[in-house]
């Protein structure tokens, strides 16, 4: 793996405008420059786990990470997918000493790790960075419920189109190019909240009717239009 190369200042971050750390003051984000670690992940490598003691709050500089709780009888669900700019563990941050999820690399990534005593320093003294922290969490709560609604009420192929089109807009580059998404078949299937065999079968159907085309692990979407009418259904 070639590690990109982590601006040593946040303040020159390409990610940094649409970050919650976008917020901060320039002495804040000198103090997090000063005290932030840099780590790379291969894909599928572990980068926090469920249960374990929470070291700080998780940046993505560069990858796809996927969020994910796994209940009591071992099974996984897909709790968000998150890209470059995004934030990981915040929620944990604000609530207890413990991640209440786990995160994962989807694909080859860097993250910058800010310590929990920086984070909590910012939210006492910057107002602006507790508000977008505020909507950030109600956003999350959002769409934590409408997640389950769906679960309820959508049946599993309106699930899979959604999941599809979500996967979608996560690893969409910024060119407007025909681009494929590596997702393997549990992880889709976890994202659906369905079983592996079924979203597999469902995949397939998909295919068939030219809405998508899969090689190995790699799905392309060719019709995305159709896939938004098909998760819409009962929306």
């Amino acid at each position: 793996m070639v590690i990109p190369t982590v601006p040593a200042n946040c303040q020159n971050c390409p990610h940094l405008h649409k970050s919650l750390l976008g917020t901060c003051q320039l002495s804040e984000l000198a103090m997090i420059s000063d005290g932030k670690v840099h780590q790379s992940y291969h894909k599928g490598q572990l980068i926090f786990q469920q249960g374990s003691r929470i070291s700080g709050l998780h940046c993505i500089n560069k990858g796809k990470v996927k969020v994910s709780k796994v209940s009591a009888n071992g099974k996984e669900q897909i709790i968000r997918l998150a890209k470059e700019g995004d934030v990981l563990g915040y929620r944990s941050l604000m609530i207890g000493n413990t991640y209440s999820t786990a995160a994962v690399a989807l694909t080859d990534c860097v993250i910058c790790q800010v310590p929990r005593l920086d984070f909590l320093s910012i939210i006492k003294q910057n107002s602006q960075f507790s508000d977008s922290l505020t909507l950030l969490l109600a956003k999350s709560l959002g769409q934590a419920e409408e997640r389950m609604l769906h679960t309820a009420y959508k049946s599993v192929r309106e699930r899979l189109a959604e999941a599809l089109l979500l996967l979608h807009e996560v690893f969409q580059p910024e060119t407007n190019t025909v681009f494929s998404i590596p997702v393997s078949r549990d992880d889709l299937a976890a994202l659906a909240s369905t079983a592996k065999e079924t979203a597999s079968r469902l995949l397939s159907e998909f295919r068939d009717e030219g809405l998508v085309v899969t090689q190995g692990s790699r799905i392309t979407i060719l019709n995305v239009e159709k896939l938004r009418q098909i998760s819409a259904v009962c929306d």
